[in-house]
């Protein structure tokens, strides 16, 4: 097992690779779209808007790569924070975007009618699972650290695999086959966000 990071310019990377290792798997950073070749997991994090990202995403070649692995050779692949956000087919931070496609569903900024909730929606909150999720076995009910301003929406509400509140009730993570996304920082979520990337590992 080889579990690539993809470097895009647009995340921890460092902390990623920490969490796999810390669960005693091998890691590396993805310099190149051709690094994804040796790799058995993918995992894309991210932090930052969705126009930069896609816009980097496909100038570096990695938007192909990802597609061939995670689509086409069926990968098992992870998006993170912003990294699950450019999953979708678009999203509307600072303009209309298209984004990875892999998910069908739209990225919209998370809204709130009460001015005591804040955004971007920053620390800990609790993620509901959905019941027979592979993300969340040995973790139900935990907590999860988030650090975002907007929120994906897919189309196929079968694939939501845990939503969590925050001035509105929003999707925290999606599961759709090999392909699963992530709102909140696993890296940075202590016992219950290792736990999940050891779930992801097991894909």
């Amino acid at each position: 097992m080889s579990v690539a990071i993809i470097n895009y310019e647009l995340g921890n990377l460092r902390s990623v690779q920490n969490a796999i290792e810390f669960i005693g798997k091998e890691a590396f950073i993805a310099q190149s779209p051709m690094d994804l070749q040796n790799a058995s997991h993918i995992i894309l994090p991210g932090v930052g808007a969705f126009g930069e990202g896609i816009d980097i995403l496909n100038k570096q070649g990695w938007s192909d790569a990802i597609k061939e692995h995670a689509l086409n050779k069926a990968k098992p692949f992870l998006g993170i924070c912003l990294g699950m956000q450019l999953l979708a087919k678009a999203g509307t931070e600072n303009g209309d975007h298209s984004g990875l496609g892999l998910i069908d569903g739209i990225v919209n900024k998370l809204e709130t009618n009460d001015k005591s909730i804040h955004v971007p929606h920053i620390g800990w909150n609790h993620v509901t699972a959905k019941s027979g999720s592979k993300m969340y076995r040995e973790s139900k009910g935990a907590d999860y650290y988030f650090v975002h301003s907007y929120v994906l929406k897919p189309t196929n509400e079968d694939i939501i695999s845990g939503t969590c509140h925050h001035g509105q009730d929003f999707v925290a993570s999606i599961e759709s086959e090999n392909i699963w996304g992530a709102q909140f920082h696993p890296e940075k979520s202590q016992k219950a966000g290792l736990q999940l990337l050891t779930n992801f590992l097991k894909v």
